[in-house]
């Protein structure tokens, strides 16, 4: 709708949607403005891929030109990814790799994935000028309004992604902290961004970059092993002053909370959170609002795990790796963090059914 009226305003395009909005149907509008150009919709942010360059030996980043309704992003965040693939709309999320650009565009960064129907197509068969159909940027573990301190970023494998566009955030400030950080893979061939990180490197006196392989020998300053405390303390010293950002597969951010368990705080990203239940005992009230109907659920469970067990399908893809798809309202209550065990009380806040357990009753908007 915006690139249809581009001499008005923004204020204007808004006052001229909202005047006509009830005579509109989305997706019938959606359908006709596809055909004079795929990026126009009524709301829906849509992207076209713009460059393409390949990072590693399975890895590409996609340069993206959002459309209007595209809302921005923070250093860190995540964005949903769809393409309609045989027939079928195929969604994933991403990590946005690169800092604010003045033109708008943003990058995501894809690991092509064995089986992985969408991750293989960006890797392969997309081509500059498709479009897809782009989700608003979402994700807690951003850079804070004025970073101060010690820094300390862990990656592993595709962790890299939000911590890159971190990085490079921080150095476009000037590198306003000194920031250390570690990044494994299995191999060398698999790292992504190791020109650029030594160059920032060289660049910027307090910041550094190690690079640590869990299946082949080191070359010069690389290092070898799994995430420990005593390698750590090897590569980086006391951490006693440092605040973390860690973020990989589920077992790897467990095992950077135990190892970093020293460290003045600690935030962290699993892609992949391994099954967990904390020893909760007893059961609650969960009032469905929106529903009109009020289960008796378990302590110590997902909400998105017991509310499937009680016949109700709340909208979710955590399964697929398509992230914050099961968020939703509480209007009551308190609900405990499944990975961390921390304690949520704050009523009329949001949360995510897939990493949440009921501790106390709870009215929820579905």
């Amino acid at each position: 709708m915006n690139a249809l009226v581009r001499p008005a305003s923004p204020r204007s395009r808004n006052r001229l949607k909202s005047l006509i909005r009830p005579l509109v149907v989305p997706q019938v509008f959606d359908f006709w403005a596809s055909k004079l150009n795929p990026t126009w919709s009524w709301e829906r942010p849509m992207a076209r891929i713009t460059a393409r360059r390949a990072e590693s030996a399975d890895s590409v980043t996609l340069w993206l030109q959002p459309n209007g309704h595209w809302a921005g992003f923070q250093a860190g965040q995540h964005l949903n990814v769809s393409a309609q693939l045989d027939g079928v709309r195929v969604t994933r999320s991403y990590s946005l790799t690169n800092a604010s650009a003045a033109d708008g565009r943003l990058a995501i960064t894809v690991k092509s994935v064995d089986g992985g129907k969408l991750s293989r197509h960006l890797c392969t068969g997309a081509r500059i000028g498709e479009v897809l159909e782009i989700g608003q940027a979402f994700g807690e573990m951003t850079l804070p309004a004025t970073p101060q301190g010690d820094w300390l970023f862990l990656a592993a494998g595709s962790g890299i992604t939000p911590l890159i566009s971190m990085t490079r955030a921080l150095a476009k400030q000037g590198m306003p902290v000194p920031l250390t950080l570690v990044y494994w893979a299995r191999t060398r061939n698999e790292l992504c961004f190791v020109d650029e990180l030594n160059k920032l490197a060289a660049q910027h006196a307090n910041f550094s970059a190690r690079f640590v392989l869990t299946r082949e020998p080191p070359v010069g300053d690389e290092a070898m092993g799994r995430l420990s405390e005593d390698l750590i303390r090897a590569l980086v010293g006391d951490v006693s002053s440092q605040q973390v950002f860690a973020c990989g597969p589920g077992g790897f951010v467990d095992s950077a909370r135990v190892a970093l368990a020293a460290a003045k705080s600690f935030q962290a990203e699993a892609f992949s959170p391994p099954p967990r239940v904390i020893e909760d005992t007893g059961s609650v009230q969960v009032t469905l609002a929106a529903s009109g109907r009020t289960l008796t659920l378990p302590r110590g469970q997902s909400l998105l795990t017991a509310l499937e067990a009680e016949g109700f399908k709340p909208a979710s893809g955590c399964r697929m790796g398509i992230c914050n798809t099961c968020a939703c309202g509480k209007s009551s209550g308190v609900t405990r963090h499944l990975h961390t065990g921390e304690f949520f009380h704050e009523p009329a806040s949001a949360l995510k059914l897939c990493i949440s357990s009921a501790s106390t009753d709870l009215v929820l908007d579905l």
